[in-house]
């Protein structure tokens, strides 16, 4: 490769010029005429023997000449790149000025590269810090969950109550007709639980295990299904029966069953412990994001729309490897939703916009700062990584960008600066009026 020139335009593009010898251009075109020579038929001979001057009097000078250009381009690209001392971050459009065996290649590409970035002040900000206090109440709630969790089972016997569970086959019907999606064998419901429309749930409510009837309700207006939006109708229940839960004591035996602690007491204050720090990691985060905040509001940088097109198909890619573990093709459920992929994809641009712009203005600090991350916080992430996974560290070396590891590392430790060096200003949360008003 030999460097020829690179050009900054504006919004973050660049036009980056560099050629190919002639003799590596030759041996490419050589070796693409090996491999894909065979594929020519020409008039005389058989598949594969034809001599290349005829394949391309035949076919065009030029029939070789792009895919030899395509095999000696990446490592040529990335030495020009490395040369301009740029960025990329979008895909190169390549023109291809010249190309001969006897003078090379010379090729201009334009791909837009990271921008210079700007920062304003992140030394000394002020925030507000709403510092929040785990309360009696939440402890309750948390207990009466445990409760739930290690409730028993039982049959009831007579008529079911709210908060019980139904089993139970219902068909529903609209002008007499059974509808599509209406009918359902052995349903497990709880009652109270608002899971069906209006008025079912309470119409079951007094009958008992044994007991066929008639459930009489009317779909609401803004149904999801159109056609039944509005509509009465009479779903027909026959009742299996009814279980109630039976919740376990609060006390020393459901802390001795459900936790690593004797008494009852000791195991409310392991529960308040640990949502307060979880509270005290939320307030954080939210000091963080609201300096993060104040950094990019200060930013000034011409950002390309390939980094942000970079970033959605990113979290594109993401969800749809989550919907994949789950059984589910992304395809299928942007079915169910009713969204084009287009779609989708446009709704992650505001997401997509704040994280790059994020990025940019943290490592805009670290390097103003010159952060870095050390080779023994690099250590450190990858010994946390292995446990995490129960991976060997070799193995996640081999998985993970160390650079890319290192950058990230680096980032956090700007975050952590400027937050070390803020005003943060304190404030209890207010706490919700429980008692009612006299």
């Amino acid at each position: 490769m030999n460097f020829i020139k690179c050009e900054k335009l504006e919004k973050s593009m660049a036009e980056l010029q560099f050629s190919i010898d002639a003799e590596a251009f030759k041996g490419a075109v050589a070796d693409v005429f090996k491999k894909e020579g065979k594929k020519y038929a020409v008039p005389g001979f058989r598949k594969g023997k034809a001599p290349r001057a005829l394949i391309e009097k035949m076919y065009g000078a030029d029939v070789f000449t792009y895919d030899a250009i395509n095999e000696l381009f990446p490592a040529a690209y990335e030495a020009a790149v490395k040369e301009a001392g740029i960025e990329p971050v979008g895909r190169p459009e390549v023109s291809v000025d010249n190309a001969s065996e006897t003078e090379g290649v010379t090729l201009t590409v334009k791909v837009a590269i990271k921008p210079e970035v700007k920062v304003g002040n992140y030394n000394g900000l002020t925030v507000e810090k709403t510092v929040h206090t785990v309360t009696d109440e939440a402890v309750d709630a948390e207990l009466k969950r445990v409760q739930e969790r290690n409730a028993r089972e039982l049959t009831r016997e007579g008529a079911a109550e709210n908060g019980d569970i139904v089993d139970i086959d219902f068909e529903g019907f609209v002008d007499g007709k059974a509808f599509e999606g209406g009918k359902a064998e052995h349903y497990n419901l709880t009652l109270g639980s608002g899971s069906f429309i209006p008025g079912f749930e309470d119409q079951i409510v007094g009958h008992s295990a044994g007991e066929e009837f008639d459930v009489n309700v009317t779909f609401p207006e803004e149904y999801q299904a159109a056609e039944l939006a509005g509509k009465a109708a009479t779903f027909k229940i026959k009742l299996h029966e009814v279980k109630y839960k039976e919740l376990p004591a609060l006390d020393d035996e459901l802390a001795k069953d459900c936790s690593e602690y004797d008494t009852l007491d000791e195991f409310k204050e392991s529960i308040r412990k640990n949502n307060q720090e979880q509270l005290d990691k939320q307030d954080d985060l939210a000091v963080e994001n609201a300096l993060v905040d104040q950094v990019i509001e200060s930013m000034e940088a011409e950002i390309p729309q390939a980094m942000y097109d970079t970033r959605m198909d990113e979290m594109v890619n993401d969800f749809a490897f989550r919907v994949e573990q789950q059984g589910l093709r992304l395809e299928d459920y942007l079915k169910y939703m009713g969204q084009t992929i287009d779609q989708f994809r446009a709704s992650f641009m505001p997401q997509a916009e704040k994280q790059v712009k994020i990025r940019l203005a943290l490592e805009a600090v670290a390097a103003a700062e010159n952060i870095e991350a050390s080779e023994e916080e690099v250590a450190a992430e990858i010994e946390r990584i292995a446990d995490q996974y129960k991976m060997e560290e070799d193995k996640v070396r081999e998985l993970v960008n160390v650079d890319d590891l290192k950058k990230d590392l680096a980032i956090n430790k700007a975050i952590d600066f400027i937050k070390s060096h803020a005003n943060i200003v304190e404030k209890a949360a207010e706490t919700e009026k429980t008692e009612d008003a006299e």
